[in-house]
């Protein structure tokens, strides 16, 4: 992400920001868990008085902040551009993206896989399940066991920022609990209640009592009013019961691949999680880069579902 491939895009994938975790009087504790943890992994984690979390985002309330913690390496992200990254790294070594052709049946015949999608039939000897929220339908119609993934819906909306304040360059700023967070975003500030509300998968929208929640929550810990809505929307982040992802080849059915249950990490992850899909789907082990992470197979892989259900 800091230093992509040449030709991989034309601008910058990261640029500064900073995060800051922040949190009322009785919030204390959750704020040294946040400190502990983040600190087993990034040096410049930082603690903050309330002063100094004011000063950074002077329209926290005073009466509302007891403390933070910053993490002040913490960077945006440019998501289109790793998007069209990726997209022209596949085109140019021979894949085919293929919109507006939903999957309508999987079938093993012999040592390889039919595909009925779009209108069309493609053979393949591995099908890899990266369906995201609707991974375990795809699993459904091959005959595949579900993992347990749970889609749960995310809320997000953009308001004007303050007009007496340049915000441009304020961190991210997360209440400890993820009762709400908000960050600058295109001239404006966007916000969330941090929801996670359980679904179907779908083409999700955005619910009027979580626009409402999330500006009330942000009005509570903030001076800031929010007289209007720019833009609000909505999208899944998809979790199975141990919210680790699930990566691997299915124990049960030959030539069925794993690819799912990211949660609300899949952008960030997916350089590394593409490499360790890869190298698993091609019989390899974890890179040794990140193996040294802690990565591991047997973390990820789809049988570990299969063996709780035996032991139960």
């Amino acid at each position: 992400l800091t230093h992509p491939p040449d030709g991989f895009t034309d601008s910058a994938i990261l640029r500064p920001r900073g995060a800051m975790f922040v949190g009322r009087a009785d919030q204390l504790a959750a704020l040294d868990a946040a400190y502990a943890a983040g600190s087993e992994h990034v040096a410049t984690m930082q603690r903050l008085s309330a002063a100094e979390v004011l000063e950074r985002v002077p329209v926290l309330r005073e009466d509302y902040v007891a403390a933070g913690v910053l993490e002040a390496d913490a960077m945006d992200m440019d998501v289109n551009a790793l998007h069209q990254g990726f997209l022209r790294g596949a085109r140019n070594r021979g894949a085919e993206l293929r919109t507006g052709a939903p999957v309508d049946s999987l079938t093993r015949q012999g040592n390889a896989w039919l595909v009925r999608a779009g209108g069309e039939e493609i053979a393949a000897k591995v099908v890899v399940n990266a369906a995201g929220a609707w991974c375990d339908r795809i699993a459904a119609l091959a005959g595949v066991r579900a993992v347990g993934l749970i889609p749960k819906r995310r809320t997000a909306i953009l308001f004007p920022g303050p007009e007496n304040h340049d915000f441009a360059n304020w961190p991210a700023f997360i209440d400890v609990d993820e009762e709400f967070y908000a960050r600058p975003e295109s001239g404006a500030l966007m916000g969330s209640p941090a929801d996670e509300t359980p679904m179907e998968p779908c083409d999700v929208q955005p619910e009027e009592l979580d626009i409402a929640i999330a500006v009330d929550r942000l009005q509570t810990a903030t001076t800031l009013a929010i007289p209007r809505i720019n833009r609000s929307w909505a999208g899944l982040r998809s979790f199975v019961p141990d919210k680790t992802p699930v990566v691997g080849f299915d124990v049960a059915v030959e030539g069925f691949f794993w690819l799912a249950g990211q949660g609300g990490y899949g952008i960030q992850t997916a350089p590394s999680m593409g490499r360790v899909a890869a190298a698993l789907a091609l019989g390899d082990g974890v890179p040794d880069d990140l193996r040294r992470f802690g990565v591991r197979a047997g973390d990820l892989t789809p049988a570990r579902f299969h063996s709780k259900e035996s032991q139960q």
